[in-house]
């Protein structure tokens, strides 16, 4: 009776992990033998255990990556296409994130920037940062809407909170004034508080004459390319199409 009543205050208190395990730990005979000390351990790992994969469940949701299977150990080095392993290693190290840098990655079509973009920010993610994957034309978009619905200000704030942008595709499409100004205004935001990744087909000495030259393109670069980490592809193989056969295998590496 005592134990019922326990667990129905943990539950009221939204102790949900450490009930659970309560109940269950009790019953198991490899317990026995175990110190108050042990056991109620055991319990709170339970309970900080769940916890945090709520924690981590909840920002990879807010990520919204279109590749939930990237990830830092699903690299492939073997395909020569200039990614260094150690450049990698040192960027699992996080200080970039800490640092606020920016991340710039670099290549042909199909060489994989979004992967390794992606395997960033999932590795991000699970070491405790917030981040939001989005392709330039759809974050260009939620500042349309924003501006539409007088939210412009709010949207701003909330790129600006997060530990880690990616922005995929950029240099796909032109860009008019309007939206050149849109991502000086969300990267201006976001400078010196936070960390950005940015995939591009163009090299970033054609980045400059993309934005149309000028104070625009000056003030965006200087803030993106000052202490960027660059990681620059190339590719004669499509990694879509390996990825692809190896899919088939029923592997999953990138």
């Amino acid at each position: 009776m005592l134990l019922e009543q326990t667990l129905d205050k943990l539950n009221a208190m939204k102790l949900f992990a450490l009930a659970k395990s309560l109940k269950e730990r009790l019953e198991r005979q490899d317990h026995q033998s175990l110190s108050k000390a042990e056991f109620v351990g055991l319990l709170v790992d339970d309970e900080w255990l769940y916890r945090e994969n709520r924690k981590l469940t909840a920002r990879l949701r807010v990520a919204k990556f279109k590749d939930r299977s990237a990830s830092l150990e699903g690299i492939n080095y073997k395909t020569a296409r200039g990614l260094r392993k150690e450049q990698l290693l040192e960027l699992a190290q996080n200080r970039w994130i800490t640092a606020h840098h920016s991340v710039l990655i670099t290549g042909p079509s199909g060489s994989g920037k979004s992967f390794v973009a992606q395997a960033l920010g999932q590795h991000a993610c699970r070491s405790g940062f917030t981040a939001q994957y989005l392709r330039l034309p759809t974050l260009l978009n939620h500042f349309v809407q924003a501006r539409a619905e007088g939210t412009y200000d709010r949207l701003l704030k909330r790129l600006a909170k997060l530990s880690v942008m990616i922005v995929d595709d950029f240099g796909l499409t032109s860009m008019n004034d309007r939206e050149k100004q849109d991502l000086l205004e969300a990267i201006e935001e976001r400078y010196g508080c936070g960390a950005t990744v940015v995939t591009a087909q163009l090299p970033v000495s054609d980045w400059h004459e993309y934005l149309g030259g000028g104070r625009v393109a000056d003030a965006i670069l200087d803030r993106l390319v000052h202490n960027a980490h660059r990681i620059e592809l190339r590719s004669h193989e499509s990694m879509r199409k390996e990825y692809s056969a190896l899919n088939h295998g029923g592997q999953s590496v990138e």
